[in-house]
């Protein structure tokens, strides 16, 4: 489906849920929550580019498309292999969580694709679902299982849990959490110390010290909340998505949630200042214009 840009924005007000104190600091006063685009199947998986641009995904349909704030949408012209979350790597690649064969792919501005990894231990992944890179090259993914009908009649599970990996620049893989329901959002702060991974069947969102050697130490209860994706501000404020957009600072106080018109799957910083707050919800993204700037 050919999705529909709007010309003139729907804006809707966003609920302060008893915070509004707490957002005036992060979103300026007027702006509103602004509908980008629609008729899409299921967006998802926004990550921003060096310039700003956010790709994401429409995992139904098989599309990644790019926004930019002068250009709106168009489409990347690239076989996804049915991308769900994204990321950029610091060389200006695009790796994705594809889950078309379960694997981790990176893909090149020129459309070119290499296998980061399709298993661990042997057998295939669940379904890599979101990801991010630590400064130093390792790569973090939540490895969930959402059966898709995509897939070949009788596929099951092969890892014997729904598990977190950290896959290193020499190939090496590693299980570094297996003790969640379902793995799904995850973010890191932009100085690689914490790694925040949200379980979102048992809603709730941890966070973990991450050690020299790319293993989690220290896993703290974060927020009573369980997020689809996730991103992470300059001030440390990190927003989850599950029924809004719930804004949390570094230290797990919750300090609002953004209302948008349909369930939000994913978010993004973007914009050449990275202070537009893009976020991704079933048929539709929005944008609102914030205070704060991304780092992710």
């Amino acid at each position: 489906m050919k999705p529909t840009i709007l010309l003139s924005a729907i804006l809707l007000i966003y609920n302060l849920t008893g915070h509004s104190q707490n957002l005036k600091q992060l979103i300026p006063a007027g702006k509103f929550i602004e509908t980008i685009a629609s008729g899409f199947a299921f967006t998802e998986g926004p990550a921003v580019n060096q310039l700003g641009e956010i790709f994401f995904t429409d995992q139904p349909n098989n599309k990644i498309y790019i926004w930019s704030e002068t250009g709106g949408i168009r489409t990347f012209e690239v076989d996804g292999e049915r991308a769900n979350g994204l990321f950029f790597h610091a060389d200006g690649d695009l790796v994705a969580c594809a889950d078309y064969h379960n694997k981790l792919i990176k893909i090149s501005m020129n459309g070119e694709k290499t296998t980061l990894v399709d298993g661990f231990d042997g057998k295939h992944l669940n379904g890599p679902n979101d990801l991010w890179i630590h400064p130093n090259g390792n790569i973090y993914i939540t490895d969930s299982y959402y059966h898709r009908p995509w897939w070949p009649k009788g596929h099951q599970q092969e890892q014997d849990c729904r598990g977190v990996y950290c896959v290193k620049p020499n190939g090496e893989m590693t299980r570094v959490i297996d003790d969640f329901e379902m793995p799904n959002g995850i973010i890191g702060s932009p100085d690689g110390q914490t790694l925040y991974v949200a379980d979102i069947n048992a809603r709730k969102t941890w966070k973990y010290r991450i050690q020299d050697d790319g293993t989690l130490a220290d896993k703290t209860f974060f927020a009573p909340e369980g997020s689809d994706g996730m991103t992470i501000d300059h001030q440390g404020n990190v927003y989850l998505t599950n029924k809004a957009v719930s804004i949390f600072s570094f230290n797990g106080e919750k300090l609002g949630e953004l209302q948008i018109p349909e369930t939000p799957s994913n978010v993004c910083f973007g914009g050449k200042k990275r202070k537009t707050l893009f976020i991704t919800a079933r048929t539709s993204v929005y944008k609102i214009g914030m205070k704060v700037r991304g780092v992710n």
